[in-house]
């Protein structure tokens, strides 16, 4: 391979069988419509890795959800604004009830056209929220001639006979609305765009029950509740079959009910939604504490917390995947939620998480843990004008800045970073409180990261930076080859041998990411590579070879 010309990455990575039968079916879907549409998105997996395709290879979510009450068009161009300066390729926008059908059978799509118009003109994909049945809990978002009718669609009832700000899973007549008015959102995205703007669909919000209220004590569900376990979980969970929840569970009965009721509900939306356009389907999840849970009084009872996974599993099979939105400021919940979540049968997607400097590093934990996606929420600011906005965007305090930074860095590289990361060949980290020094396996060599302000000389001691907004990405391209980015840190590859073998850089390039193609911009060496490779605050790629001697 010359290294002084351009080369395509093409004849360098060897795509998974699965995956190349992905493609290869692809190309020749696409051959065959003549009028050029795009394959369907939809998940693949391998060996427990999963990827999303999108065009036909996989696709990176460099996302960005918009707040609550921002889909309309008074507030859009905010969101448009804040999106470019995020480099972000996705956005994630909420599909209200309570607009999209305003009576019964009548459907008013506008609002989804205008977000896929929108999205389309800026060059980003779409990832839309259905906030039917439930929106973080509650059933605030029902149209208004359902809320009218209260005895029809039901809340829970409390243990004390007392209505509940929450929908019940046990009334069929909101089901049948809402499978009604999913199926009709997701035939008019088949019809709208064909395109493919939209590569997911998340199924309701955040779906559970808030304030210490465990499951719903309506007739209806105490009649479900003294009937035997459903055959599919007692399967699933190799317990004895034939008993009811209680003699079944015993002190986890009423959580478990409650879980297999909302996600038995929310799976026949789903399934309707897929007859009309299988998009690959999600649902959120409001978490429990990882590391400490208490009692299914202290969190949203009934979501796919991690201790009901199975159970989700079990009961909505259309839900593609089950997705944490993770809050947690401590690094070791938030790393635990990672490692509950990437499961060989889940994709890892983080839809919802803290964005803001110094959380963004994140993004580079979610990375290496096979995500295939990451989401800060909240990032528009709707009500700053655009000169207000401008003038604090320039300020590197902006709490954006680190997100449009991370995802600068990795948007151009998306697709090799995606296909690497099903591979299992990618690796990423993020800079920990207190550990300013990180050592981790790569191929035959322990990758180090030292992170803080760069210095020269092999005995500097890593110092950590004033707040730990370090973090690196490396990607095995080959045998003692990578592509290697990151940001206020520096790293080097240590021989794992006998102790004799020294590292070489054989050739360190830095190198513009344009698609699957790595473009030549220099090569580095003395000062940049004598103790490692130093990188600051400007995204840059480095393609590395190495040797030793």
């Amino acid at each position: 391979m010359n290294p002084t010309k351009f080369y395509s990455l093409r004849s360098v990575f060897k795509l998974p069988a699965q995956l190349q039968a992905v493609v290869v079916g692809t190309t020749l879907a696409v051959s065959a419509a003549s009028a050029g549409s795009p394959p369907l998105p939809r998940l693949v997996q391998q060996d427990g890795r999963h990827a999303l395709i999108v065009d036909g290879e996989p696709y990176l979510i460099l996302g960005a959800q918009c707040h609550n009450s921002s889909a309309w068009p008074s507030t859009l161009p905010a969101v448009w604004r804040e999106l470019g300066y995020l480099n972000a390729n996705t956005l994630e926008a909420p599909v209200y009830w309570e607009q999209f059908e305003p009576a019964p059978d009548k459907f008013d799509p506008s609002i989804v056209d205008q977000l896929i118009d929108g999205a389309r003109a800026h060059q980003l994909r779409l990832v839309l929220l259905w906030f039917g049945t439930w929106k973080n809990g509650s059933s605030h978002y029902l149209p208004l001639w359902m809320k009218a009718q209260p005895e029809k669609f039901p809340r829970m009832i409390s243990k004390e006979g007392k209505p509940v700000d929450s929908p019940s899973p046990h009334s069929p007549e909101t089901l049948q609305a809402d499978v009604h008015a999913f199926r009709a959102l997701m035939k008019h995205l088949k019809q709208k765009d064909p395109e493919h703007t939209v590569i997911m669909v998340q199924v309701e919000n955040e779906p559970g029950t808030w304030g210490g209220f465990v499951r719903d004590f309506s007739p209806a569900a105490e009649k479900l509740f003294a009937a035997p376990v459903p055959a599919e979980l007692t399967t699933k969970l190799r317990v004895e079959s034939g008993k009811n929840w209680t003699d079944t569970f015993g002190a986890n009965a009423d959580e478990y009910f409650h879980a297999w009721s909302v996600a038995h509900y929310i799976n026949q939306v789903a399934a309707a939604g897929k007859e009309e356009y299988a998009l690959p389907l999600y649902i959120n999840v409001a978490l429990r504490d990882p590391l400490k849970p208490g009692p299914a009084t202290t969190y949203e009872s009934g979501g796919a917390t991690d201790n009901v996974i199975d159970i989700w599993k079990a009961a909505a099979p259309a839900i593609d995947l089950l997705a944490p939105d993770i809050y947690q400021f401590e690094p070791e919940k938030y790393l635990k939620v990672l490692d509950l979540y990437a499961r060989p049968d889940n994709a890892l997607l983080v839809p919802e998480t803290i964005g803001m400097t110094p959380f963004h590093r994140h993004f580079f934990d979610a990375l290496g843990h096979g995500a295939i996606g990451w989401s800060p929420f909240g990032v528009d600011h709707p009500q700053m004008s655009d000169a207000e906005w401008l003038t604090a965007t320039q300020s590197p305090d902006y709490g954006d800045a680190g997100v449009a930074r991370n995802f600068r860095l990795a948007r151009a590289a998306m697709r090799i970073l995606a296909r690497i990361n099903y591979e299992g060949k990618l690796h990423a980290v993020s800079e920990e409180p207190g550990h300013p020094e990180a050592i981790f396996p790569v191929q035959r060599w322990d990758a180090k990261l030292t992170y803080g302000v760069p210095a020269f000389g092999s005995n500097h001691k890593a110092q950590g930076n004033p707040k730990p907004t370090g973090g690196a990405i490396i990607a095995e391209l080959g045998p003692d080859e990578f592509l290697v980015g990151g940001f206020s840190c520096r790293v080097d590859f240590l021989p794992r041998s006998d102790g004799q073998a020294q590292r070489e850089f054989l050739r360190v390039e830095e190198v513009k990411v344009n698609g699957n193609v790595l473009e030549p911009l220099r090569i580095w060496n003395g000062d940049e590579t004598d103790y490692g490779l130093n990188f600051a605050t400007t995204p840059t790629w480095l393609h590395v070879k190495l040797r030793t001697f």
